[in-house]
């Protein structure tokens, strides 16, 4: 099962991956020892020395790579010190519904500063059915938060505290992102004091789906950096530290699997609910599913890329546009949507008002047709 992790009063799991490398030095022979080009170590280490007398056994001289076209990624320590300064903890107090008696629950998080006045991004989640909201700043200040605004489709949350002249956090473009990009995941991880948690991995894939306890998350960025209870709402930042993700869930029966906001989405969704309390979305009218070979075959269709229309409001854009339920629509402005992740990630570029075309196979053939967006109501 897909959880999104508020980390509760309960224990964790640590994982450690160590790396050894073996080096052989032999001294029986009367040559110099000449130094090779190996992997560099760490600063405080030892030069590496092999030597020399003889050329070396054919199976050595088979590798796919030599060890010089290989890098060890630097520490990352300033880094982090740097990334730090915008990674708060948050404290949640909730109520527990018993059939006798009310409980108070309590649990933590983690947020990202996200403008210099006291504004907070987080995942919805981990401020779900919060009574009191407390956030602890890096030098270790606590304000309690109120909640500006809160978007269930992206589960993202924005807080406000009293605090001015905070350290904000960099965004970068996650667009740019490649699967293998290495990324460090930051965060409060099962509430241990010491400041937040540091892990490292790579992208693992772009553009995922996650069905979660709560619903669909689209366009994720997946990442095998160790994402644990705690982590939600904290950044998932590049080597430079500047933002790329939030952090938001993670398969408990799994290793190195966990999921992160993009940092596109979650951008335009923290100025959205900063500067309007709610996210303005563009309404099309309609709910899919991601196209069946079936369908695409009866169809006559090449591929099995598109959506397929599920469900349509009769007074909804799409609708008066002339898209019906069963047709499949394959592309909006020219852009290809080969599933609903992407036909939502296309839709949600524009803006209400926005006149965008759309390209769609009926029973009867392929069809263009425009269709007017109109405002999404909010969650």
């Amino acid at each position: 099962m897909w959880h999104r992790h508020r980390q509760s009063k309960r224990g964790g799991s640590v994982a450690i991956i160590g790396l050894a490398i073996l080096l052989t030095v032999s001294a029986a022979c009367g040559r110099d020892a000449e130094p090779v080009e190996t992997l560099a170590p760490a600063e405080t280490a030892p030069p590496v020395i092999v030597a020399q007398d003889s050329a070396p056994p054919p199976s050595l001289t088979t590798s796919a790579a030599p060890l010089q076209t290989l890098s060890v990624l630097p520490s990352l320590s300033d880094m982090v010190e740097r990334a730090k300064h915008s990674v708060v903890s948050i404290a949640v107090e909730s109520v527990a519904r018993g059939a006798f008696f009310d409980f108070t629950d309590d649990s933590t998080g983690s947020g990202i500063i996200v403008r210099p006045d006291g504004y907070i991004l987080t995942n919805r989640h981990v401020v779900q059915d919060a009574t009191k909201i407390m956030v602890g700043l890096p030098d270790g200040r606590t304000f309690e938060a109120t909640v500006v605004g809160r978007d269930q489709l992206t589960d993202l949350t924005v807080l406000k505290i009293e605090a001015d002249n905070l350290d904000a956090a960099t965004f970068a473009d996650s667009d740019m992102l490649r699967a293998g990009d290495w990324v460090v995941a930051m965060g409060h991880a099962l509430d241990l004091k010491g400041g937040p948690s540091v892990t490292l991995g790579i992208v693992s894939a772009r553009g995922r789906t996650v069905e979660t306890t709560q619903g669909s998350l689209f366009d994720m960025i997946q990442t095998d950096a160790a994402i644990n209870d705690g982590n939600s709402g904290g950044p998932l930042v590049n080597l430079n530290g500047n933002v790329v993700g939030v952090n938001t869930a993670m398969l408990r029966q799994a290793q190195g699997i966990g999921f992160a906001v993009s940092s596109e989405v979650a951008r335009r969704i923290a100025d959205s609910l900063i500067e309007r309390g709610r996210v303005v979305r563009p309404l099309i009218g309609l709910t899919g599913a991601d196209l069946t070979v079936s369908r695409a075959n009866d169809l006559n269709l090449d591929s099995a890329n598109g959506i397929i229309t599920t469900n349509m409001s009769r007074s909804g854009p799409a609708y008066k546009a002339g898209i019906r339920v069963g047709d499949v629509i394959t592309h909006i402005d020219g852009a290809p949507t080969a599933d609903m992740a992407k036909f939502l990630t296309v839709l949600w570029t524009y803006d209400v008002g926005d006149i965008v075309e759309i390209q769609y196979v009926s029973d009867d053939g392929k069809h263009v047709t425009s269709v007017n967006l109109v405002e999404r109501p909010g969650d």
